[in-house]
């Protein structure tokens, strides 16, 4: 990807070209004139190295009209998803197939308590409950690397079932609560009606651990990979399902066996059954590790007299010099699926803690400072474009293209919008 700190100014007009063939499709979508320079001016602020990524530092660091900048994230009424879907969609085109969905959240602190969906609350960035922000997001991840394909933010009820506060931010009447498990439900539902697909679905034990989140992957006929935690109950000889409300168990029928914690199963492998895998390389070496896989049935119903789960596979890591394994998770890949793509799949999600450190110390993810949920949305979304930038910069590197689209000589119109010419600099070329 490209280096950490944003752009400078020159990398920027180096750039230009690209950036114009990259942003054009998606400020068009802005409709009016003064909306897609304010876009461009705003995308390339939060591309820029150095200082606060929100409306009113921008303004103040590139002389720019503070007022119509922030009217244009907080009031302006252009639609953040349909940007969102046109992007996702050029972002997919220019990945390699076959990649994974990963779901995450990510807190943003803040003081006060009137930032929409502001609260004490868990945020695994804080690793602990602060007053923050929390969002939901999914993306997709290949070997090239990975990008945000959407966010949404979770409210907490506190907000949700208070409608003067709720009226304050302009949330709109349609958000109800949702647990964030079931947010990220729907933003995979949203990206399969836009048309994009991944082979796996993959989560931490956050997500892995809910039940439900599992269930509803697979009746949607998703394969998954989630993190679960060392406590978590298995069987090892599978047993037939017994869903809820089916009535007693019948006259005769053994009881459930004692099922055993996935820690305790995983230590009790013969030391053939772990295998040492590398994964990627790393900016130290090579990233390797033990790992053992073996097919087990989840007893999340045990003390209710259920088996509501189907067999499916327990991956456990135990790297060397550890005095037992530390990592664990559930999968309803096939049967054939290998040892080694099982690592690979989860290890995958090794992109989604860089990415945000980039998407909050490089371009600003949590610097936005209004109340709104619309400003929220917008703000996110410009953010989602410059990082899309960047990524695409990225694979251009790697793949070592050589076409690199020349910047229009002002007043060049394109085909269908005579008024579009170069986009606007937040500096002029000679600037210091």
């Amino acid at each position: 990807m490209c280096k950490h700190g944003g752009m400078d100014k020159q990398e920027l007009l180096e750039a230009r070209g690209r950036l114009e063939a990259f942003l054009e499709p998606l400020l068009l979508m802005l409709g009016r004139s003064e909306r897609r320079r304010w876009g461009s001016l705003y995308v390339q602020g939060l591309l820029l190295e150095g200082g606060r990524k929100n409306a009113a530092g921008m303004a103040a660091r590139y002389g720019g009209d503070v007022q119509a900048l922030q009217q244009f994230i907080n009031q302006s009424p252009w639609d953040w998803l349909a940007i969102r879907r046109s992007l996702a969609g050029q972002m997919m085109a220019a990945a390699s197939p076959g990649g994974a969905w990963i779901v995450d959240d990510t807190g943003f602190p803040k003081k006060g308590k009137h930032s929409v969906g502001v609260g004490r609350q868990y945020s695994g960035t804080l690793g602990k409950v602060g007053n923050c922000q929390v969002a939901v997001s999914l993306n997709y991840a290949t070997a090239d690397g990975c990008f945000p394909v959407n966010f949404q933010l979770y409210l907490p009820k506190a907000w949700t079932e208070d409608a003067e506060r709720r009226q304050k931010a302009r949330v709109p009447a349609d958000i109800t609560f949702r647990p964030k498990w079931r947010i990220a439900l729907e933003l995979l539902d949203q990206a399969r009606a836009w048309g994009l697909s991944a082979e796996v679905v993959t989560a931490d034990a956050a997500y892995g651990m809910t039940t439900e989140f599992r269930r509803e992957l697979e009746s949607r006929g998703y394969r998954y990979l989630v993190g679960v935690t060392k406590d978590t109950t298995v069987w090892t000889e599978p047993q037939a399902i017994r869903p809820p409300g089916r009535g007693r168990r019948p006259k005769g029928e053994p009881p459930l066996p004692k099922p055993h914690q996935v820690l305790e199963v995983a230590r009790l492998l013969p030391e053939g059954a772990w295998q040492e895998i590398t994964w990627r390389e790393g900016t130290k070496g090579q990233l390797r590790s033990r790992f053992a896989a073996l097919r087990v049935q989840p007893a999340i119903g045990y003390f209710q007299g259920q088996v509501t789960e189907p067999i499916g596979w327990l991956l456990a890591e135990w790297p060397p010099g550890e005095s037992e394994p530390n990592r664990f998770w559930f999968s309803n890949l096939p049967a054939t699926t290998t040892l080694r793509d099982l690592v690979c799949w989860a290890k995958i999600r090794y992109f989604i803690e860089q990415n945000y450190q980039q998407l909050k110390d490089e371009l600003g993810l949590d610097h936005f400072e209004g109340r709104s949920w619309m400003g929220w949305q917008h703000h996110v979304t410009l953010t989602m474009m410059a990082f899309g930038f960047l990524v695409l910069e990225g694979f251009r590197a790697k793949k070592n293209f050589w076409v690199d689209p020349p910047s229009r000589q002002k007043g060049t119109p394109t085909h269908d919008h005579p008024d579009a010419g170069l986009l606007p600099l937040l500096f002029a070329p000679n600037h210091n």
